[in-house]
């Protein structure tokens, strides 16, 4: 019965959610990219609004931390309309993370930083591969236990920083969500999204 109750509530908020997408793709822009302005018009339109980007924004969590819209589909098996791309790469995150970090890389950009990306979502074949080929975390590897990764969930990002764009993220990253929580791995920051 509990498992049947799980289900049902799952497949609610995977609907909740795909409702949530297409109704922010039906509204119209406030602005056009490229045009003359566009930056002050966004800022301006965040400051009425009350909100910065998806930051924001705030949502529930389960006790581990984990948005409960992505909680419902499994690590590592987050699908396609949930994630969003980085910028111009191939690298998926959850749509919140995603535009929280595409945000944040614009914003060092035009402070001189150059932030690179190496790494976003996985799923679970992906981080099975993973832990196979670098090895456990817990074993003195690089890689999450399979089925537990904060990549699994489109939480995290591995970047590719130099000295200088290091200096600015430890700075900087919290304002967008972002937090440097693996010691051995200063190029992985995690998305940590605002409790409701």
């Amino acid at each position: 019965m509990n498992s049947r109750i799980a289900d049902i509530q799952s497949r609610m908020i995977a609907l909740q959610t795909q409702q949530a997408a297409k109704t922010a793709q039906a509204q119209p822009a406030t602005a056009q990219p490229g045009a003359a302005g566009d930056d002050f018009a966004a800022k301006l339109q965040e400051a009425m609004s009350g909100t910065t980007g998806a930051a924001g924004r705030s949502y529930t969590l389960n006790s581990k931390g984990i948005p409960t819209e992505l909680a419902a589909y499994g690590n590592g098996k987050i699908p396609a309309n949930a994630l969003e791309q980085v910028g111009n790469t191939r690298h998926k995150l959850w749509a919140p993370a995603a535009q929280d970090l595409n945000r944040m890389i614009a914003d060092a950009k035009r402070d001189g930083v150059t932030i690179g990306i190496t790494d976003s979502y996985r799923p679970y074949e992906e981080q099975v591969d993973l832990a196979r080929r670098k090895g456990l975390y817990s074993q003195g590897g690089l890689a999450a236990k399979p089925g537990t990764s904060e990549h699994g969930w489109g939480m995290a990002t591995d970047l590719d920083l130099d000295a200088k764009a290091q200096a600015w993220m430890r700075k900087n990253a919290d304002r967008y969500g972002f937090v440097e929580n693996v010691p051995r791995e200063p190029w992985h920051w995690a998305y940590k999204p605002k409790t409701a």
